[in-house]
């Protein structure tokens, strides 16, 4: 058998031990690390612009970007550099961004305020996409006439359409030709900058033939139209599948509640009062009732229960936690009311050393992805420069040796005129300027550093919604080279959730009053075998039986004594 030779660097939270501290990165003593929300990106060009502008700042030592979740990991040297600097430089540049605020409570974690940013914005692109949409609906109306349709009169003239085109540019594709035009004015050229190049060429060439008709220019002002509202509605879905991506990691995060019942330390039976967690002290006592999340890390002071950790170890059954047991923010109590004293808060939590490793290993790029952002960075310069090629190749060599493309233009649809009406060096003229923005039009949608990025930030937001902690892309593109797995698990794998699976007559019952009897009796408490008994009566449409006065007696082997036996547990024999 083939011995697995490469390392991977996966990290599964399987014990108590490990997750009483996880490792942290280590960076030399004379560098910080700060984490930036930047904005404004919209490709992989992006993305190497942003890495480019923070790493020629003397201090910077590395930058790490992510287009998917729009941060910045950047390791700097204080005395050189300071953090605002940074931000106020990529915002001056047109990439709006700020420090990334510190936290003491996951409900009020960035990611979350990131979250509604993302849905503040894709409102937005959903009202521009249908003012484009629009506008889309009027070009084509205008343009049935060329297909064999009917004409509708005032919609095919040639003013309606430039008014068209105008709108579409004045209002869904202003943001594009700003953010275009200042990516060209840093030498950051990016999609938005191709975009601009494209709708402009084709409108301004279409009002030369519109204000000037003796040029015999054909008038194209559906390109714009088309070009942005299709543009508007890549980057709809794209958006849409970014959010998508996202949701994993931000369910980690609303595993923390948002409440804590703050008690007194000689009141461990009493109610308490409830109060936002970051306003918790280390040191403070915790109430915390069956049935609710965890809200702090800490240690179990008074009462006994059995608590769900499936989130954290992966194990199906809860575990018995009694006073001076450690216990973690997330996990969920379930069988009786704990007192706990708070240890570790915020970000110092498990919990929230978890959300950061994963949020760090999707900064850390996989090699193809680095290849990708690489070769974007370059792209848009590459696209300008073939559309250039194109223009001059046409305009002086292609339709010389190639004159019978000139056919497929012999007269102009919007104008009406002939080929031989117009002047001879129009006609390759325009050719040439046409094929130009083609090259530029086709160019923009730009997936090449889009894909890569999104798989990785949905395979480690699952991984870590999982149980499965992944260190960065790199290790994820390693593991295509597995050959063995092994599990460092002392029973069975599963799945954390606990299922009925055969069940065994006694007495004078049958199986499915055994059942209803059963899960009668455990429909009183959160235990997940519990939970597994109710759920298979469910299953079979068996209705629970009157019952009160439950006890739940957690971590006991050995049957319990009632004080009584219930009338409806007695069989109808006696």
């Amino acid at each position: 058998m083939k011995v697995l030779a490469i390392i991977l660097k996966i990290v599964s939270v399987s014990s108590t031990s490990m997750l009483q501290s996880l490792p942290k990165p280590v960076v030399p003593e004379t560098l910080q690390t700060v984490t930036l929300d930047v904005g404004g990106m919209k490709c992989a060009g992006c993305v190497k612009a942003v890495e480019r502008q923070l790493e020629q700042q003397p201090g910077v030592a590395s930058a790490r970007v992510n287009l998917v979740t729009e941060v910045a990991v950047i390791e700097y040297d204080a005395s050189q550099i300071a953090p605002t600097s940074l931000a106020t430089k990529l915002t001056d540049t047109g990439f709006p961004s700020q420090i990334r605020p510190t936290s003491h409570s996951l409900a009020s974690h960035p990611l979350q305020s990131a979250s509604d940013r993302r849905q503040q914005a894709r409102r937005h692109q959903r009202s521009q996409l249908a003012i484009a949409a629009l506008l889309i609906l009027f070009s084509t109306l205008g343009h049935l006439k060329h297909w064999g349709g009917p004409e509708i009169p005032g919609l095919s003239n040639l003013w309606f359409h430039w008014s068209l085109a105008s709108l579409a540019l004045l209002f869904p594709g202003r943001p594009i030709l700003v953010d275009g035009w200042r990516g060209l004015s840093h030498a950051m050229p990016n999609m938005n900058s191709l975009v601009g190049l494209g709708t402009l060429s084709a409108y301004l060439a279409s009002c030369v033939g519109l204000f000037f008709p003796q040029s015999g220019w054909e008038c194209f002002f559906y390109e714009p139209v088309m070009l942005l509202g299709f543009i508007l509605l890549g980057r709809t879905l794209e958006a849409s599948a970014r959010g998508r991506a996202s949701a994993a990691l931000e369910k980690l995060v609303s595993l923390q509640p948002p409440l804590a019942r703050l008690i007194g330390r000689s009141d461990s039976d009493g109610m308490g009062i409830e109060i936002p967690v970051e306003q918790v002290q280390i040191g403070e006592w915790v109430r915390v009732l069956p049935g609710e999340k965890i809200p702090v890390d800490g240690t179990v002071i008074a009462g006994e229960s059995a608590v769900d950790e499936a989130m954290l170890t992966g194990e199906a059954l809860p575990f018995l936690k009694q006073p001076g047991a450690a216990v973690w923010a997330g996990t969920l109590n379930q069988s009786g009311a704990i007192a706990i004293e708070t240890t570790r808060l915020g970000n110092n939590t498990t919990l929230a050393q978890i959300i950061a490793s994963v949020e760090a290993a999707q900064t850390r790029k996989a090699p193809v992805q680095q290849l990708a952002d690489t070769v974007a960075g370059y792209f848009a310069y590459g696209v300008m420069a073939i559309a250039t090629v194109t223009f001059g190749f046409w305009e002086f060599l292609g339709v010389r040796l190639w004159p019978h493309v000139l056919q497929f233009h012999a007269t102009n649809p919007m104008s009406g005129m002939a080929l031989a009406e117009l002047p001879h060096s129009t006609v390759p003229l325009l050719l040439s300027l046409k094929l130009a923005i083609s090259v530029l039009v086709v160019a923009c949608p730009c997936a090449l550093g889009l894909a890569t990025p999104t798989a990785i930030l949905v395979g480690t937001g699952i991984g870590a919604e999982r149980g499965l902690l992944i260190k960065g892309g790199d290790v994820f593109e390693q593991a295509r080279q597995l050959t063995t797995i092994a599990f460092d698990k002392t029973g069975t794998l599963t799945l954390g959730h606990p299922q009925l699976c055969d069940r065994v007559a006694w007495g004078p019952w049958d199986e499915k009053q055994l059942l209803q009897l059963a899960a009668t009796v455990e429909s009183g408490t959160n235990h997940p075998l519990a939970r597994a008994i109710v759920e298979a009566a469910q299953h079979q449409e068996l209705p629970l039986l009157p019952a009160q006065d439950f006890q739940t007696l957690a971590g006991l082997a050995r049957r319990p004594r009632w004080p009584a036996k219930p009338s409806w547990l007695v069989p109808p024999n006696g």
